[in-house]
């Protein structure tokens, strides 16, 4: 690049584009390429711009809106799509509902390159259609193309970015407990239930009452699975005491489990099985009391056709102690630092 005063620039072309702030607007005032003009000095001037670069054509370098279109055209995700390049970067937008997965080791290692950057939502993230999950530059004006090369290359049949659709599933819900069976108080659940899950593809195709019963409990689970449920939602019962048996209806019913206790509060207690496919869930008491726990956290991963693995669970411990903080996407940081 050649950098020469604003005031001899008449007649040639930007390079880069001029960033303007004023008045609550904070946007390019000149673009890449504009020629530039006699009537543009004094804007350039009060801009606080005494030069400009006039590019010079250098073998091996790499302006930046480029380079972030090199980025962009190197992670391409179905359902978002990227904009133009403004200020030299540029921004990945989702189309539709669903999780967005990053390949946070890949992340790492192309962000270490040194000029180029990319910075995204965290792995896990629900998302729905106009949010930004990715934005992309370099932090120069220009840089060698081979640092651009490096990173194609460690991309080259590998997803750095993934926006996972929202699958349809039928949910059951069987709820446990002599008091509300018998109907000493009231159930809560189901209504806790039903809005979290009318927040993803699907229906709900019933909800049981069932007492301290292991065969009424199986039995419940077995008919909504004749039903076609494709999700199990047992709630209730996921405590230590004599009477809580939802642990042993899960396992009775011919469950895989993967974990009855998770490293994450609200909702520690949670149990994760799965009938072949079918994911089947015990939720404690936490979420009917509290607006967000363990549950909502781990519903997206479901509906996304995601299988989890004991290991996913273990590396909730990391952001798992929720603050309910009012500012979180979701109040409860685990898993993805909502």
């Amino acid at each position: 690049m050649k950098k020469i005063r604003v005031e001899d620039a008449v007649g040639l072309t930007l390079c880069h584009d001029l960033t303007e702030m004023k008045d609550g607007f904070k946007g390019a005032a000149f673009k890449r390429g504009h020629v530039i003009g006699s009537a543009d000095i004094p804007r350039m001037l009060d801009m606080g711009k005494r030069t400009v670069f006039v590019w010079e054509e250098n073998a091996g370098e790499i302006h930046e809106e480029d380079a972030a279109l090199r980025m962009a055209a190197m992670a391409p995700v179905e359902g978002a799509r990227y904009t133009a390049p403004a200020e030299g970067k540029v921004l990945l937008l989702s189309e539709r509902e669903g999780m967005l997965r990053v390949d946070t080791a890949l992340l790492r290692e192309i962000n270490s390159i040194g000029d180029l950057t990319i910075s995204t939502l965290p792995d896990h993230y629900p998302v729905k259609p106009g949010m930004r999950l990715a934005s992309m530059r370099i932090v120069p004006l220009v840089t060698k193309e081979e640092q651009i090369i490096r990173a194609e290359s460690l991309c080259a049949g590998r997803k750095l970015l993934d926006l996972l659709p929202y699958k349809p599933l039928k949910a059951g819900i069987i709820i446990t407990g002599s008091e509300i069976y018998h109907g000493r108080i009231q159930d809560k659940f189901e209504a806790v239930a039903r809005k979290k899950l009318n927040a993803y593809p699907g229906e709900v195709i019933g909800a049981a009452v069932c007492d301290d019963d292991l065969d009424m409990l199986v039995s419940a689970a077995r008919d909504f699975l004749s039903k076609g449920a494709d999700f199990l939602i047992f709630s209730g019962g996921m405590s230590v005491d004599p009477d809580d048996l939802t642990p042993s209806a899960i396992r009775h019913l011919g469950c895989e489990v993967v974990t009855h206790g998770v490293p994450s509060q609200p909702g520690n207690m949670t149990m994760l099985a799965y009938l072949g496919d079918i994911p089947v869930m015990g939720v404690p008491g936490a979420a009917v009391s509290l607006p967000t726990t363990i549950f909502d956290v781990l519903l997206p991963q479901v509906y996304a056709g995601l299988k989890f693995t004991k290991d996913d669970l273990i590396r909730l411990g990391d952001g798992g102690l929720c603050q309910l903080c009012p500012a979180c996407h979701f109040p409860n940081c685990t898993f993805g630092r909502y």
